[in-house]
């Protein structure tokens, strides 16, 4: 459910959307193949992604580093999903760079992680 990232620091690219209703098998088939193509791309840490009944969906994508996250930004086949998205699948988008500086959580059943340093 979580996506597994090494220490702090790295960057969260954090993409808010509003699918509309068009197209869903299309929508699902390229989030398949971006999910698979972005997990091989150097410096790629690991995804989260959720989305409500009404269509609005958050993405956080995590990567090593600010080149990293811009060099996914321009794959091809990324740029052409994006487009895509624009033309087809959302009815409106926010996308936010963040480094993120600490991290910590809880997860009941699994080991614990060291508490929040402050």
């Amino acid at each position: 459910m979580f996506a597994n990232t090494p220490d702090p620091p790295y960057v969260a690219v954090i993409f808010t959307n509003r699918r509309t209703s068009a197209d869903d098998a299309g929508y699902f088939a390229m989030a398949a193949r971006m999910d698979k193509l972005s997990s091989r791309q150097p410096g790629y840490l690991g995804i989260e992604s959720i989305r409500d009944d009404d269509g609005v969906g958050i993405t956080v994508s995590y990567w090593a580093s600010p080149a990293a996250a811009l060099a996914w930004k321009q794959v091809a086949e990324h740029a052409e999903a994006q487009c895509i998205g624009r033309e087809r699948w959302y009815s409106g988008y926010r996308v936010r760079i963040a480094t993120v500086e600490r991290a910590y959580g809880f997860d009941r059943g699994a080991p614990a992680t060291p508490a929040d340093p402050g």
